[in-house]
């Protein structure tokens, strides 16, 4: 007799198969609708071009004019797009006007540029170079520097670096130039979350490897970039290395002669200080704590950005740097670049605008404004009502500040409904305007679920969605755990090294909130776990795991449809940017047709479900019904698909087992194709236990309503 296959919307990932009979345990680019899997939407990809970096932050808005536009940070440069087209709106940290300041060698892509004084640029920052007049000696021309942009490759000494053309040098080499201005790109960070060395923040009780030590050869003051030592033979000379003076750290990425070269103070969340020439530098890259080897106890952020709206202004912050302005309303916004914003805090970790009462408030920040090594990553500080300008706490603003007691930083903000969601590493906050003359009540609504990294949040609908390292949490007004039925398959697979890259996004067209996250095999974004929040129920919620992987997501509240970005770390060129090693980012467009669409090529998307496994039902005389426990044995003559508005082919496998335990037959039944037109399939098989799967590339939905 004919039979149903009754299975459970969501996927089922702890328990066994057999243990999930009746349930789905898997698949990949599927999502759940009415009870019955479908194939995701397909996504195409929007602008002409790639992105420099690493996207890792989105955000959408329209202008007076009725402009749409996305503004994108990747680890890099800041973007807006608009009109089909990427504009580099990033802020400039410094400008210089150099004369005959380049050099080359026959044979070499290398050019070396010479500064009067100290750049304090490092490898990997971006520089845009301008105003160009001559070169001599040289096959290059003005034109191959005027208006570009250059990733910087070494910095072999406190005056010099070198940028990589795209082809090498043909002349004699070059050496001397004409006049060239230099404008240096505010750095944001690396493209991955790097793990860093020391007990909690910073060394304690532990040694160096191979540690290796020499003296300073003379004195520097905090800001000192320019480190001398008496012998540096014994030190790493190449990629990013790390010395100790006293409580300090110092970072490296060269070293010329016995001079460090792009060198940072105070990382590792030391201090920077002075020190005397004499004091004792030890070799710190390979720490070790405790006789252990160093583990990553203590991780570097990778480069992040916050953007939000204050009217039609893009407001941007730099994770743990200054916050920016971009207006779109401006005549030809687009030509524009970000700048400072005068008065804010220099250093903080997010930022969010509130809504209605339109305070700019800057979370981990300093307690002294203007001051970055008073930073302080539970401090919460806002501006004056309507007002991005007015920082300083008088009796006549609304301008304050608080700080958070429980956790040691503050991970991320969400704005609400009715407030804004605040996470340390180990609690939940809601903060709401109440006005003068505390400005801002802030109530602790949870403890043991702090935020896991500092986009891995959301608000829909007046309740407020993340990830924790313990879980998943919701809160509707009352803290829950969320039952998720593929907990331990996302948290087993998590790099719990790079949890910053975490990022969490709303699909309304679907009631779906994603976390896209790093496998435990992969430095970047390369899986998604889902939540349905409108099929779920409190009997059944609704999970999903995929491979889809963004890096950010935007609902489609202003384009219509959801916009995610897709990061490639490889060292494709980019558009805009010469000698770019850092990768480069695609922007789609999604749920749209049924395939990927990729710089003009057209890719099926492979998408599958996989049921756990099932017992036949065994109805007897006198119509007593008796589910099966693995004693009947099934006969499958014919199965009938069920598909609504399939497209192309769809195949369907029976995997067939003995026992529980027992290996997969060699030989299952299957693919068969299932077309539009198929309205039965005959097989025959004889086993106890069966389990089905489905696939479809051009399928553009596959309901799965019977067998």
């Amino acid at each position: 007799m004919l039979q149903k296959l009754e299975i459970l919307p969501g996927f089922n990932k702890q328990l066994t198969p057999t243990g999930a009979e009746g349930q789905w345990t898997g698949g990949d680019y599927v999502r759940f609708r009415y009870g019955t899997p479908e194939k995701i939407g397909g996504w195409n990809q929007l602008g002409e071009n790639y992105l420099t970096g690493s996207a890792r932050a989105q955000h959408q808005f329209v202008n007076s004019s009725g402009f749409k536009y996305s503004a994108i940070g990747t680890n890099r440069i800041l973007y807006v797009y608009t009109g089909g087209v990427f504009y580099d709106i990033h802020p400039i940290k410094s400008t210089t006007t150099l004369t005959n300041a380049f050099s080359t060698t026959n044979g070499s892509p290398i050019i070396t540029i010479t500064f009067s004084g100290a750049h304090n640029i490092n490898a990997g920052d971006i520089i845009y170079l301008d105003n160009f007049t001559a070169i001599t000696n040289s096959n290059y021309s003005a034109a191959n520097f005027n208006d570009r942009k250059f990733m910087v490759t070494t910095v072999p000494t406190t005056t010099t670096i070198t940028i990589t053309m795209d082809s090498a040098e043909t002349g004699s080499g070059a050496t001397t130039s004409g006049g060239i201005r230099v404008q240096h790109y505010y750095p944001v960070g690396p493209a991955t979350q790097l793990p860093g060395y020391g007990w909690s923040l910073g060394q304690y009780g532990g040694t160096v490897a191979g540690e290796a030590t020499t003296t300073l050869n003379a004195g520097i003051n905090a800001v000192t970039t320019t480190i001398q030592l008496v012998d540096a033979s014994q030190f790493p000379s190449s990629g990013t290395n790390y010395v100790q003076i006293g409580t300090e750290e110092l970072s490296y990425t060269g070293i010329s002669t016995n001079t460090l070269t792009g060198v940072t103070r105070g990382v590792r969340n030391t201090t920077a200080a002075s020190h005397s020439g004499g004091d004792t530098v030890t070799n710190s890259s390979d720490y070790v704590g405790w006789g252990e080897a160093a583990s990553g106890d203590y991780v570097i952020d990778p480069g992040l950005w916050s953007l939000d709206s204050f009217g039609k202004k893009l407001i941007a912050l730099i994770h743990n740097g200054p916050i920016f302005e971009w207006d779109s309303d401006t005549t030809n916004a687009t030509q524009n670049r970000a700048t400072i914003i005068s008065g804010a805090p220099t250093a903080s970790r997010d930022m969010i605008v509130s809504t209605p009462d339109r305070h700019l408030i800057c979370f981990g920040t300093e307690t002294t404004i203007g001051t970055s090594t008073t930073q302080d990553d539970m401090f919460i500080r806002w501006s004056n009502r309507e007002d991005i300008n007015t920082w300083n706490i008088t009796a006549t603003n609304t301008a304050g500040s608080q700080r958070l007691a429980d956790g040691s930083r503050i991970m991320g903000a969400v704005r609400g409904r009715d407030a804004t969601y605040v996470w340390t590493d180990t609690a939940a906050f809601t903060m709401r305007f109440v006005g003068v003359p505390f400005v801002f009540a802030f109530s602790q609504v949870g403890t043991n679920c702090g935020l896991i990294g500092m986009n891995a949040a959301i608000e829909v609908d007046g309740a407020a969605y993340w990830m924790s390292e313990n879980g998943f949490f919701r809160f509707t007004g009352k803290l829950e755990s969320m039952q998720c039925l593929v907990e331990d398959y996302v948290y087993d697979d998590l790099n719990t090294t790079a949890q910053q890259l975490i990022n969490c996004g709303l699909n309304n067209l679907f009631g779906e909130i994603y976390w896209f996250y790093p496998s435990n095999s992969s430095e970047v974004v390369n899986r998604m776990v889902s939540y349905n929040y409108l099929d779920s129920s409190s009997q059944r919620q609704i999970w999903v795991t995929s491979s889809l992987n963004r890096t950010t997501w935007s609902d489609s509240a202003v384009f219509g449809k959801p916009h995610g970005t897709e990061y490639t770390a490889s060292n494709d060129v980019s558009f805009d940017v010469v000698g770019n090693t850092e990768g480069r980012t695609a922007y789609f467009e999604h749920e749209t047709g049924t395939d990927q669409v990729e710089a003009g090529s057209t890719t099926a998307i492979a998408a599958s479900v996989e049921s756990g496994d099932y017992d036949i039902t065994v109805t007897k005389e006198g119509g007593a019904t008796l589910q099966g426990d693995g004693e009947f044995l099934m006969k499958i003559r014919r199965f009938l698909p069920d598909f609504i508005s399939q497209t192309g082919n769809t195949q369907i496998t029976l995997n067939l087992r003995d026992y529980p335990n027992s290996s997969q037959a060699s030989s299952p039944l299957g693919p068969f194709t299932i077309s539009s037109s198929t309205t039965k399939v005959d097989t025959r098989t004889e086993e106890d236990n069966e389990y089905i799967r489905f696939m479809g590339k051009t399928c553009h939905c596959f309901r799965i309503n019977g067998p």
